[in-house]
């Protein structure tokens, strides 16, 4: 057992869940961001104002989401080139197979096996990347499928159960996207695996936009403008060491989360699709695929403006200086690190 763990270490493999669950999907959100996301972004764009080249980009950029999946987690997982040239490859196919979970999944293990195998013959060139494709490649055929279908299952009772009880599903998934967005795990890969979309995207984008510009505002008089764009344009996860300290002060915008929740399921039935339902402000990413999913029209703009950015704004400052006077909040709880 202590040579395999040595082997193990020389080889950068931790069989930890921080590295799989939180390493490897925050990665996967990177590959999806410089693939389907930007894409459809640029899609979006250029059918607005007529420009053919950015549809065409677009539409190439969102095509190799899988490719890029496979690059992102393996260069997290600090694989040697020939393992992350290869993952390129076995990222592809697990998308073709099994969708975006088919691509982290069959990635994940296909780079540590070509982890575990890279220079240890004289014929590395040839044998690192066969091991990691065939590994890839059996992986997406067989194990993927399977578990992209249990995935999107997870999804369709959650989408469903928001269509039949919009307040309820519409405050429980708010809160948790909006939770799971500060937390140090991908909001937006997960809502991809699981194809959250429609009413439930809408909520959850709400969720994550509350968190986002409630603690933005929130701490602005400890972190002012800097803080302001850095979390209600960047994340809100930059607070996870302070909620650690403090855990009161993920009361205000997990709040907001919760009461602006059903007012987008029930009064401005808010819609999106599973690539931006989970990125909340970031980079406007979840108010442009709000947009696509949606229209532009004025209704729309002011619904986002609403939901996104005001409302959460209002609720997240007055909640928190209601807890600033009980002194549950003091000065100093929400400063970010320079």
């Amino acid at each position: 057992m202590s040579a395999w763990r040595n082997k193990m270490d020389d080889k950068n493999i931790s069989l930890s869940g921080n590295v799989y669950f939180i390493k490897a999907t925050s990665a996967m959100a990177q590959g999806l961001f410089c693939s389907l996301l930007i894409g459809l972004i640029m899609s979006t764009i250029g059918q607005k104002i007529g420009i053919p080249i950015l549809v065409e980009a677009g539409k190439f950029s969102m095509s190799m989401l899988g490719a890029c999946i496979g690059a992102s987690i393996a260069y997290a997982l600090q694989a040697p080139p020939l393992v992350i040239f290869s993952c390129i490859i076995t990222g592809f196919v697990g998308n073709k197979l099994g969708g975006p979970v088919g691509a982290y999944v069959a990635t994940v293990i296909s780079c540590e096996l070509g982890k575990l195998v890279s220079k240890e013959t004289k014929v590395d060139i040839l044998v690192t990347p066969c091991i990691t494709i065939l590994s890839g490649v059996l992986v997406a055929s067989f194990i993927a499928p399977g578990i992209d279908e249990i995935m999107k299952l997870c999804g369709i009772i959650i989408m469903d159960a928001t269509e039949l009880h919009p307040f309820l599903m519409g405050i429980v998934v708010s809160a948790i996207m909006g939770i799971i967005l500060t937390l140090p795990i991908s909001s937006a890969a997960l809502s991809l695996m699981i194809g959250l979309g429609g009413l439930a995207g809408g909520a959850a984008t709400v969720g994550c936009s509350s968190q986002m510009i409630g603690f933005a505002v929130a701490s602005y008089r400890e972190n002012k403008v800097s803080g302001l764009v850095s979390q209600g344009l960047g994340t809100s996860m930059l607070q996870i060491g302070n909620i650690v300290k403090n855990p009161y002060i993920w009361v205000p915008p997990t709040l907001t989360s919760m009461i602006l929740g059903p007012v987008a399921t029930l009064v401005f039935k808010m819609q999106n699709i599973p690539a931006g339902s989970g990125m909340g402000t970031s980079g406007l990413v979840g108010q442009m695929t709000t947009i696509a999913t949606m229209g532009s029209d004025n209704g729309v703009l002011w619904k986002i403006a609403l939901l996104h950015f005001i409302l959460p704004a209002i609720l997240a400052f007055v909640i928190s200086e209601i807890m600033r006077k009980y002194k549950l909040i003091k000065f100093g709880d929400q400063k970010l690190d320079e």
